[in-house]
């Protein structure tokens, strides 16, 4: 144990020698998380369909039902649960099963014939700025259609009805607040997955590692001296993005930033075990190049980190289900607006460590030291 030690030592130190003389990698590892945490979330946009809304009906009135059916109908708009309490449908929301809530008081048909009409509540999930906007939006507009077409079917003057919209998570609906926790995910696919693999091919390139294969050294050890340089440089991306987001854009996580470095580690092993895993079955740098390439176009498309999984068709969230990125971006957002704990965000983390597990074994059943 204390030999292999010395030799993990002694192969670091290697490895930060020749990380120190090719300027690159540096300007990548500093460069690249100042230029996409500073621009991308000034850039990006996004699209939004399949607005699921959760009613909260205390009226139980033909008016609310119809509120509810008339929303239902609507081509952005599902009503996917139908309440009797606020906590319960907030709870939804919480879930990330609802993206708007809307609150029909209690005897809201009587009094609006009254003409002391109540407020209906509509708070829309601001953790995804732009879907809970539009939401909130589309659901005001059928809500103000239904009841215009209910006065003129019940010979009423058209009135003006109270209607109160709220944000929940992110109350003034700065996207960057959406955005800044989800690139660092980016950061992190380029430093641990996409620097590793091309690390490793070069070495085959230039016939150093056929060295290496001659030495008693397991390939264990070896690729742990290869990958390790990388996390580190994973964690001070992710401090560096943090610190931009808090001073340049005044986003700070609401939750542990503890389980931001335990999600961090997690996915820094999931990305490095498919860099290796490429590595071992490329046999040119521009090759692996290509490879991780594609995998990234997937991950940047899939994973929610531009369009939200849950706007996009069945076939493709299934597709989603199958993406790393996906459960680090959610569990970025959640503890950044959310200050989500980590009994909350157990899926998440088991995929991520099940995707680590996966792809290790992977990596190491692909490599090859030849004696």
């Amino acid at each position: 144990m204390i030999h292999t030690l010395r030799t993990l030592r002694a192969l670091l130190v290697k490895e930060f020698k020749i990380l120190a003389r090719n300027p690159q990698v540096s300007r990548i590892v500093f460069m690249m998380p100042l230029s996409v945490m500073l621009l991308m979330p000034l850039v990006a946009n996004l699209d939004v369909k399949n607005v699921n809304v959760a009613v909260v009906d205390e009226d139980h009135s033909i008016l609310s039902r119809r509120i509810v059916a008339d929303m239902d109908a609507t081509d952005h708009l599902t009503v996917t649960a139908s309440v009797n309490t606020y906590p319960e449908a907030l709870r939804l929301v919480e879930a990330g099963r609802v993206d708007v809530i809307v609150d029909i008081p209690h005897r809201y048909a009587a009094d609006l014939v009254s003409g002391s009409p109540r407020t209906v509540a509509i708070d829309a999930n601001g953790v995804n700025a732009t879907k809970g906007t539009l939401g909130a939006r589309y659901a005001a507009m059928s809500l103000g259609t239904t009841l215009s077409q209910w006065q003129q079917q019940q010979g009423r003057d058209k009135g003006e009805a109270p209607l109160s919209v709220r944000y929940r998570y992110n109350e003034t609906l700065n996207f960057k607040q959406y955005m800044v926790p989800a690139l660092m995910a980016m950061l992190l696919i380029i430093i641990c997955g996409f620097l590793p693999a091309l690390n490793l091919v070069g070495e085959k390139e230039t016939g150093t590692i056929e060295a290496m294969n001659v030495t008693p050294v397991g390939k264990f050890t070896f690729v742990l001296s290869k990958l390790i340089p990388f996390w580190l440089a994973g964690m001070i991306v992710v401090t560096v993005g943090m610190l931009i987001g808090a001073l340049v854009y005044d986003v700070t996580p609401a939750g542990n930033v503890l389980l931001i470095y335990l999600a961090a580690m997690l996915f820094s092993l999931v990305m490095s075990g498919l860099g290796v895993a490429v590595a071992n079955k490329s046999t040119t740098i521009l090759q692996s190049i290509f490879v991780m390439y594609a995998f990234i176009m997937i991950f940047q498309l899939m994973s929610g980190l531009f369009t939200p999984v849950s706007s996009m068709p069945q076939w493709a969230q299934m597709i989603a289900a199958a993406t790393p990125p996906r459960y680090f971006i959610e569990i970025m957002r959640d503890v950044y607006l959310k200050g989500a704990t980590l009994p909350d965000l157990w899926r998440e983390y088991s995929a991520l460590i099940a995707f680590a597990t996966g792809l290790c074994l992977i990596a190491a059943a692909t490599y090859r030291k030849r004696a």
